[in-house]
């Protein structure tokens, strides 16, 4: 049973016994019950092949109307990403918005807030960017949230399949390295002993990573952006800057892995506590072959000393034999 204030989402073999035990024993007054339809703003529905789906469609329906009440006709269609490439926002000098408009502002990036909490991932990063400026935005920044609801608005069928079957990954080429001998000697994952025993079928986690070098033009600071997924089914997202600044690719990379691998340990054992049987392996995807070299193979030194909390920390978890970690 989720809850989310004062709204359940229910799954189990029989459902509607539980809402009957609510009603009837605790005198929970329910309304809504059924067939998930709509929750928290996303709507639930399957596809021919009664595949479940999820996506934000009246929310973004009733952003659109939000949005044509500010500025009188809906967001525009003609955008093909939530940000021109090479846009830097934080190097804007139009001018800045009065009090009416820096609230119309608020509003939109909160409704996009909510928006990427709902599925929208595609525009994390956009949103994350532009929640930067809520306090003293510009004319320029207001034009990039318009956009981004143009953009939503133009895609906003999109939705999230919950695909349960687990991925096929065996015709990857994995080589396995003896880390005995390493400094990290023999190591294992470390599973919770008061969780529950697990039961139903088995989970596959799969974590894409990545990182934007100098991602803010007054900072430096890089992004990280991580997308984890259970079996075949998007789970969790997350796109931040990083706390300092990188002089190379490489840096900015490690740091994003570490916060992968940080994220991936804290799934696996939410997973463990809810009772649902884990696969040994997750299979981590990142797009820097340096990094992949150094995290993955035993003999990989590190030249650059501050790094080196995140470098052990990643291939520590490749050591105990926790995750794979493969360029892609």
């Amino acid at each position: 049973v989720a809850v989310y204030v004062d709204d359940l989402a229910i799954a189990m073999r029989d459902p509607q016994s539980f809402v009957d035990t609510l009603v009837n024993n605790y005198n929970f007054k329910l309304k809504g019950t059924g067939n998930i339809a709509f929750h928290l703003g996303c709507d639930f529905f399957r596809d021919p092949d009664g595949t479940l789906c999820m996506a934000p469609k009246k929310y973004i329906e009733r952003m659109a109307t939000n949005y044509e009440r500010f500025f009188g006709s809906k967001p525009k269609t003609t955008y093909s990403a939530p940000l021109d490439k090479n846009d830097y926002p934080e190097l804007d000098t139009s001018p800045l918005l009065d009090s009416k408009g820096i609230s119309v502002y608020q509003s939109l990036i909160g409704s996009l807030q909510w928006t990427v909490s709902l599925g929208r991932f595609n525009v994390a990063t956009a949103v994350m960017t532009m929640s930067s400026f809520r306090s003293a935005p510009r004319e320029g920044h207001l034009d990039r949230a318009k956009r981004i609801c143009g953009y939503l608005w133009k895609m906003r069928n999109g939705v999230i399949r919950f695909r349960t079957n687990e991925p096929d990954y065996s015709d990857i080429p994995v080589v396995e390295y003896d880390w005995e001998r390493s400094v990290y000697g023999v190591v294992r994952e470390e599973i919770p002993t008061d969780a529950p025993p697990p039961l139903g079928n088995h989970v596959l986690f799969t974590h894409f990573v990545d990182a934007n070098l100098y991602h803010c033009m007054l900072t430096g600071r890089s992004v990280t952006g991580i997308l984890h997924l259970v079996n075949q089914t998007p789970f969790d997202w997350y796109s931040k800057k990083q706390a300092v600044p990188e002089s190379a690719t490489y840096g900015s990379e490690f740091v994003a892995s570490r916060t992968c691998v940080d994220q991936a340990l804290d799934i696996r054992t939410t997973f463990c506590y809810l009772g649902v049987p884990v696969r040994t392996i997750s299979y981590v995807f990142g797009d820097n072959r340096s990094v992949v070299d150094s995290a993955a193979h035993p003999h990989a030194k590190l030249h650059k000393r501050h790094h080196a909390l995140s470098f052990h920390r990643v291939r520590h978890c490749i050591a105990a034999g926790i995750m794979h970690y493969i360029h892609t």
